[in-house]
């Protein structure tokens, strides 16, 4: 039975799986709470010290967690049940939005208790996107796991739309506090998404579980030894490290660059969503993985582009329209470069590879973030954003000039998981033409 018709569609192809359908309306809601909560936190501790250095120190102690224990995070969603990981993280990052709610309702918050509490949920990321990501290779078919991951980002972006507008009316009205309290109630909807999923037995493992520290010396063993799956994995530490800083200094450009508040930057995120909600769709309505490469190429040099013109922008309007293309950059490459991790993983490492996947693209950032937030206190955000800009730019060129060694190194894996036939024919992520 096609469900209510979008199977009929490529680009609904995911939800004729009932616990696709589950997963992505748990998450659209959650998702929605998740961007309220950012906006409503980084407006917070810009108001009460106006240091683009804390934002940064934030940004540090959130996602720092990611690139300490995302290996293990990894290791963590191979070895016991990714949804069940997925249950518990969820659980716990609602009791994290509960506690910053509390503390921010009742008037004790101090930047110390954003930083620290910021921290605890680094940790619980850093268990919970390889569990998250694993899990979606879980809920549809080999064929319809390209558009999983594109309908995914689809619905984290529509969410980064709704969320960050409803953040700066609330935020505007009635406080900070206020957008926490709704985050946490909106964890109840994945979790009970999460709970009334249903999957065959499990089949246990006869062999004897190795330690923690030879999965991990194996991961990353995997993760060098083949080439593609390392490359696009540099590819998108450089994004982490020098573009995606540039959420982190939206409170600076929204308070000294256009004179505004917190409905501004609410403005601002939406932009970025709306951007990344057209990108995930364009890249939904793809019917195969052929040619990701160029995709991946072509996605981070825009998204470098686009920094470097935002940056020059005073104009608010004109500065909403480039965050688009921003934010459409962005979301192309960081789902296609999913997409191409998940199809060339093996199934026993695909939870240490997406924890890679994240320890690149979230876990590099703070390191960013903090740079970028000190810098920005001596020379200025535009100009920081601008370099991240350029460094982005130059990573996507080089990718792209590197995209037939690729093609190389990949085609034999791609041969022997049956995703391409011919011995001669294109190969997913980085087919050269």
């Amino acid at each position: 039975m096609q469900w209510l018709g979008f199977g009929n569609s490529p680009l609904w192809r995911s939800l004729r799986h009932r616990n696709y359908r589950l997963y992505l309306t748990g998450q659209l809601v959650s998702v929605c709470g998740t961007w309220m909560q950012q906006v409503a936190q980084s407006w917070l501790i810009y108001r009460l010290t106006g240091s683009a250095t804390l934002l940064g120190v934030v940004g540090f102690a959130t996602q720092i967690p990611v690139f300490v224990l995302g290996a293990i995070g990894g290791v963590v969603s191979d070895r016991y049940s990714a949804h069940r990981v997925a249950v518990w993280t969820q659980t716990a990052a609602l009791t994290q939005a509960v506690l910053l709610a509390g503390l921010t309702l009742s008037g004790w918050v101090q930047p110390v208790h954003i930083i620290v509490l910021g921290a605890v949920l680094g940790v619980v990321s850093a268990f919970d996107m390889p569990a998250r990501q694993a899990l979606v290779h879980k809920l549809v078919s080999v064929d319809d796991l390209a558009n999983a991951v594109a309908l995914n980002s689809s619905m984290i972006n529509a969410a980064r739309i709704i969320g960050p507008g409803i953040a700066g009316l609330v935020v505007a009205t009635v406080g900070e506090g206020a957008c926490f309290s709704i985050n946490a109630i909106s964890y109840l909807a994945v979790i009970i998404a999460l709970l009334a999923m249903r999957f065959a037995p499990a089949k246990i493992a006869s062999t004897k579980p190795i330690s923690l520290a030879q999965s991990l010396r194996d991961g990353f063993r995997y993760t060098r030894d083949t080439v593609p799956i390392r490359d696009v994995l540099i590819l998108l530490s450089i994004v982490g490290v020098m573009g995606m800083p540039y959420i982190t200094l939206m409170p600076v450009f929204a308070a000294d660059i256009y004179k505004s508040g917190a409905d501004a930057l609410g403005l601002m995120m939406g932009a970025v969503g709306l951007g990344a909600l057209a990108g995930a769709l364009g890249l939904a309505r793809r019917k195969s993985v052929i040619g990701l490469g160029r995709v991946i190429a072509i996605a981070t040099m825009g998204f470098g582009v686009g920094l470097i013109a935002f940056s020059l922008s005073n104009l608010f309007w004109l500065s909403l329209l480039l965050l688009i293309v921003v934010g459409m950059g962005w979301m192309v490459q960081i789902a296609a470069c999913n997409t191409a991790l998940q199809t060339l993983a093996e199934d026993a490492m695909r939870g240490r590879v997406m924890s890679l996947f994240s320890m690149m693209l979230v876990g590099m950032a703070p390191f960013g973030s903090l740079i970028a937030g000190w810098a920005s206190d001596r020379i200025g955000a535009p100009l920081v954003v601008a370099v991240g800009g350029t460094g982005c730019a130059l990573a996507g060129l080089l990718f792209a000039r590197q995209l037939p060694r690729l093609a190389a190194a990949a085609r034999p894996i791609l041969i022997a998981r049956g995703v391409i036939a011919d011995p001669s024919g294109e190969t997913v992520g980085i087919d050269p033409t």
